[in-house]
């Protein structure tokens, strides 16, 4: 440990210019951590440790007084040892420490693990400690000094890699709350049985297949979570658990149950969903506290009229995953599962040779997870299933839900998945549940992402050296015949076709007689050439015959991807015409289209009817919530959609008609801009300095909401400014010939439309300061949507989104301990079925709106967050609100206002007139 902390010195050196003063730093900074009170939380600012250490080299006297500390394990894990090994002699009052990962994402999305693997020995020293926060980080073994934690009263542990724990865990004798929850955890040491003082203990998300007897010793126990492990059966001594109000043991491969459950004096809910459970005791079937959803109750195992020794075939289980649960168990017996999203999945008997925890996700689509023909239409989000790779020995059947295709004539829809490095797409077929909600069905050998898309019909055949023919299901006048000796070993040949409208050619042309042929792609394995030529053909432009055509006009257009020119290759080839057909032959495949028309250069025409084929009209809209108009809409939209969105949603937002229609393309990628002094008012993974990107998919809905904000003074006049769409990614600054594009409508210019955003006049909310001259009133006004009052603390909006940001999957427990019904929730989730950041904001904001002006609101949103197991956001809310009454006194104070028991009993650290952020 000195040799790290030696070694760590030039850091350390480094971070005090970072850092600067310390109190600076805390104090005057309103970007820097604070020490509010008894707290200091350093985990969401960047060099965490290197201010802290800088904070213990400085001696500084409110160390002494800190009782909450809050550091990220993704902190250096040299430096963030060395910072450890500081805080017993410089924090010792400390009686709580949080060392969480899970605040960084990859390139993905997905959350990242901390860097923290083991604690220093030095923090047993921690006399006072009762609170130990160590989730989402990579410890594979409980750190040697815990045990020697003798207070400790509530540890958290989940989100690692421990795949056991030590028999020393029952010298925690004051501990009531232990989460081992999403671990790897295959048994459970008997000492566990010691902690006399628990009384919740949460072990769900690992691979237990068995609990020791000693587990019914937890005589204070209340709170037992066991689900989604494997266990098949209950000691009998869990009936010893006379405290129990609680046990949730959903989705495991229970067969029976202790008959003792029934008569537990204090349960009051018993969760046995999704088991193997046939039968159980009659006490149970009828207790109203119980959930047997998903369990084969009355059905008897299969007749075992078979020789002896046969061994019985279980029924295949049956699991329904809610939507707080991203993984679940799969044995050699196989089960039938259904994804909260609304996937199914079957895994055959004997599909896997041992069990196997399957995790997924669903993605929001974006360009480097869809890969996307010239022709083809995203029609899904993008599921994945892990582990990646993993070889089943039998099938397994997928079910993705998908939006149904506007256009179905020569097209099929197809299930897509990434194999080998390489994109392919499955045999699919398609089940509908009603006109409205259908499945992509096919066959998986492993798992990767899948995604569902729309594509011209395609065909395909294996060519051997002996020759074969080749057509189209869509056009049966398009065929490709390969003679004898074109390939030595056989290839396989993909062949799609594509139509496009007469009328919209003509409109193209300005010219009335002017047609084209469908649209061929030819496409291989292989090497690149044939080895004789092969004959293509492609019927003749609608309206033109072999017999009165007029050669002059026919023009054979050819390109060869990556270009994007088409080129005119009539006197190349020698083409063969009959009544209705022309034929032709080529050793290579590509692209081939036949047209008719007068036109002379017709490569660059081609180009742009390509182009037509491939683009879709749609408009663009920026509204404002009526009761709220800082919260904004904005959605891009297919021209055939607008007047039907808008009439839905008019009855909340109000806002300016629709751009002028734009083009786009499948996939392609924009951003909405907001300019005139507007701008987002929160941090959001797909914003950049008030610029939101979006990426256009035209079944999809390409719908944000976002709160904005403005600096500029909205005392006396309202803000007039405007959100701007412009075409590519989102850059560090909008180019100017962007900007000088909206004085000029060109086809490739990359700005799209502007719409007005109007902020008004702020509304007065303390009218007992409006005396109070210039400058004063605004330090104290308040944003719209604020909980709590002026002597107890305020939640603002920025609080709200923030807290928004770190409530994760566990939205759903905090929203029902609010007061919500299930039925909200469902509706919830139904309408931001693909945004999970939409459904929690919507969920926090909607409650927000009921509780304005309610008194309580505050301290039953921090309830809510503990009940929920989710304590650091409730730390933080309670130093949000310290940091407000802190302000709200030092305002009084300034103006005068203050009474004599309103002032503080010592000298106060000036506070930032800034709003407290969480």
């Amino acid at each position: 440990m000195a040799a790290a902390e030696e070694e760590l010195e030039p850091q350390v050196a480094a971070a005090e210019g970072v850092a600067g003063d310390a109190t600076d730093t805390v104090d005057a900074h309103p970007g820097a951590p604070r020490l509010a009170g008894n707290r200091l939380s350093l985990d969401l600012y960047p060099g965490g440790c290197r201010r802290l250490l800088h904070l213990c080299a400085q001696q500084t006297p409110q160390l002494l007084e800190v009782e909450f500390l809050q550091l990220s394990g993704h902190e250096d894990p040299r430096l963030l040892e060395a910072t450890l090994a500081q805080v017993p002699k410089s924090l010792p009052h400390l009686r709580s420490l949080v060392l969480k990962g899970g605040q960084h994402w990859d390139a993905l999305g997905a959350c990242l693990r901390g860097s923290l693997t083991t604690l220093p020995a030095s923090l047993r020293g921690l006399a006072r400690l009762v609170h130990l926060d160590l989730s989402f980080n990579s410890l594979e073994t409980l750190p040697a000094c815990i045990p020697h934690m003798c207070g400790l009263g509530a540890l958290l542990l989940s989100h690692n890699h421990l795949s056991e724990l030590p028999e020393a865990l029952g010298a925690l004798s004051a501990l009531t709350f232990l989460s081992v929850t999403h671990n790897r955890l295959q048994t459970l040491p008997t000492a566990l049985g010691a902690l006399s003082t628990l009384q919740r203990l949460d072990l769900s998300e690992n691979l237990l297949d068995t609990l020791p007897p000693e587990i019914g010793g937890l005589s204070s126990l209340e709170e037992l979570n066991l689900a989604s492990n494997r266990l098949q059966s209950l000691p009998a001594s869990l009936a010893g658990l006379r405290s129990l109000r609680l046990l949730v043991l959903h989705s495991n491969l229970l067969a029976s149950v202790p008959t003792g459950l029934a008569r537990l004096p204090l349960l009051t809910r018993l969760d046995l969903r999704d088991n193997q459970l046939r039968e159980v005791p009659p006490e149970l079937l009828d207790a109203p506290f119980v959930r047997l959803q998903g369990n084969p109750l009355g059905e008897t195992l299969p007749d075992s009229h078979s020789p002896p020794g046969t061994p019985v075939v279980l029924e295949m289980p049956r699991l329904f995953l809610t939507s707080d649960l991203d993984s679940f168990l799969v044995t050699p017996q196989g089960c039938s599962v259904t994804l909260a999203c609304g996937v199914r999945l079957q895994f055959p008997a004997g599909a896997t040779a041992s069990s196997l925890t399957i995790r997924y996700r669903l993605w929001l689509p974006e360009p480097r997870l869809v890969p996307l023909g010239p022709h083809d239409s995203l029609l899904s989000g993008v599921l994945e299933l892990q582990p990646h790779g993993v070889a089943f020995q039998q099938e397994v059947g997928l079910w993705l839900l998908f939006v149904p295709p506007r256009a179905r004539r020569c097209r099929e829809v197809v299930v897509r998945t990434l194999s080998d490095d390489s994109w392919s797409d499955l045999e699919t077929h398609l089940e509908e549940e009603t006109p409205k909600r259908l499945w992509a069905h096919c066959q998986v050998p492993h798992f990767s992402w899948f995604l569902v898309v729309s594509r011209p019909v395609s065909n395909a055949c294996l060519v051997p050296p002996e020759g074969t023919m080749l057509w189209s299901s869509g056009h049966p006048g398009v065929k490709v015949t390969f003679p004898p000796g074109a390939t030595e070993e056989p290839r396989q040949v993909r062949m799609q076709v594509v139509r496009m409208a007469g009328r919209e050619l003509r409109a193209l042309l300005e010219e009335p007689e002017a047609a084209v042929s469908p649209l061929l792609c030819l496409s291989q394995s292989g090497p690149s050439s044939f080895l004789r030529p092969v004959t293509v053909q492609l019927p003749l432009p609608p309206g033109v015959t072999g017999l009165s055509l007029d050669r002059s006009r026919l023009h054979l257009l050819y390109r060869a991807p990556p270009a994007a020119t088409w080129d005119d290759i009539t006197a190349q080839v020698a083409l063969e015409l009959t009544h209705l057909y022309a034929r032709f032959q080529v050793t290579h495949f590509s692209w081939y289209w036949l047209w008719y028309t007068t036109k002379t250069c017709v490569g660059g025409l081609a180009k742009k009817a390509w182009e037509r084929l491939r683009l879709h009209q749609v408009n663009l809209i920026a509204l404002q919530r009526r009761r709220d108009p800082e919260q904004v809409l904005l959605q891009c939209l297919p021209r055939n959609k607008v007047d039907a969105a808008l009439r839905r949603l008019l009855e909340r937002y109000r806002g300016p008609e629709p751009s002028d229609t734009v083009e786009m393309f499948e996939g392609e990628k924009f951003f909405a801009a907001f300019e005139r002094g507007i701008d987002v008012d929160a941090d959001r993974p797909d914003c950049v300095q008030g610029r939101v990107c979006f990426v256009f998919y035209s079944h999809l809905k390409n719908v944000k909401e976002v709160y904005v904000t403005t600096s500029l003074d909205r005392q006396a006049q309202a803000v007039r400014g405007q959100v701007s769409f412009y075409r590519g990614a989102v850059p560090e600054e909008v180019p100017e010939e962007a900007e000088a594009a909206r004085q000029r409508r060109g086809a490739d210019a990359l700005w799209m439309a502007t719409l007005p955003i109007k902020l008004p006049v702020w509304p007065g909310r303390l009218r007992r300061f409006e005396g109070l001259g210039p400058g004063r009133g605004p330090s104290l006004s308040l944003a719209p949507l604020n909980l709590g009052d002026a002597e107890t603390g305020f939640l603002t909006q920025s609080n709200l989104l923030n807290l928004a940001g770190r409530l994760g999957p566990d939205w759903p427990a905090v929203a029902l301990h609010l007061g919500l019904s299930y039925q909200e929730l469902q509706r919830i989730r139904h309408e931001f079925r693909d945004d999970l950041d939409g459904q929690i904001r919507h969920m926090l904001f909607s409650w927000a709106e009921r509780q304005a002006g309610q008194p309580g609101a505050v301290g039953l949103l921090v309830q809510a967050l503990e009940q929920s197991d989710r304590r650091d956001v409730a730390e933080e809310v309670r130093a949000v609100l310290e940091l407000g009454r802190h302000k709200y006194q030092d305002g009084i104070r300034r103006t005068s206002l203050a009474s004599k028991d309103l002032a503080p009993p010592g000298p106060s650290t000036a506070q930032s007139p800034e709003p407290a952020q969480a």
